[in-house]
């Protein structure tokens, strides 16, 4: 099946077009970390780094039944909080982190969340892509575009970036991208890279914007993570 070829230019000067075609396709887009309050979400995202949002809401009814609170999770003793979230890869690092994040959240913000990017970024294990998942879930806020392998790869493929750095390809999205889009962008692109464009054998045919993407039915060739032997750095 053949489609006409855009330029990357024209791609991008249709990068809001495009968003909102995928919306369409994908309405139920949303952030899929189950959570009742931003204490929830912001300890359910830094869980999230390198795992599955499937294994963090697995462990978290339990953590969250048991420390529903940053004033209860601030006095956690640490071997509980490892055997709640043990099934979630680097739970020891992650253990560390909640629990300073729950005690900073008590020793500078009354226990609440804060809700800026400066006050989320100083607390353990919160960078500034966990942080802009809260910003923009919560408080409707966001000071960019949350950059995933999903995003990332699609992203490269609609010709909106050719950047392979998350800090890069983010401020290229915040560029073609209206800021009132910033938030819903990476909940569409995330549901639209797990259902049709696949890191391996994209539907391409099954993706509603096939005639905006330069990469349409050639899109498993373009946006693919290159192995190297040096570690991969975190972004959280």
């Amino acid at each position: 099946m053949a489609t006409k070829r855009i330029s990357r230019k024209e791609a991008k000067a249709r990068a809001h077009e495009t968003l909102m075609r995928l919306r369409k396709q994908h309405p139920d887009a949303h952030c899929e970390l189950v959570h009742r309050d931003a204490f929830e979400l912001l300890v359910a995202t830094v869980l999230s780094a390198q795992t599955t949002d499937v294994a963090v809401n697995k462990a978290t009814p339990a953590l969250f039944k048991k420390y529903p609170t940053a004033q209860a999770l601030a006095k956690a003793e640490t071997s509980d909080v490892e055997s709640l979230i043990s099934t979630i890869g680097m739970y020891r690092q992650k253990t560390k982190n909640i629990l300073g994040l729950a005690r900073k959240l008590i020793a500078e913000h009354g226990g609440h969340v804060p809700s800026t990017l400066d006050a989320l970024v100083a607390l353990p294990g919160v960078g500034r892509k966990t942080a802009n998942v809260v910003l923009g879930v919560i408080f409707g806020q966001p000071e960019g575009v949350v950059v995933d392998t999903h995003v990332q790869r699609i992203s490269q493929r609609l010709g909106w970036t050719s950047s392979t750095e998350p800090a890069d390809i983010e401020k290229n999205l915040c560029s073609i991208l209206p800021r009132e889009d910033w938030d819903i962008a990476s909940h569409t692109i995330i549901f639209h890279g797990r259902r049709i464009c696949s890191a391996r054998k994209p539907q391409c045919d099954k993706c509603s914007v096939n005639d905006a993407c330069p990469s349409a039915f050639n899109a498993e060739h373009v946006g693919r993570k290159v192995r190297s032997t040096s570690a991969t750095p975190k972004h959280g």
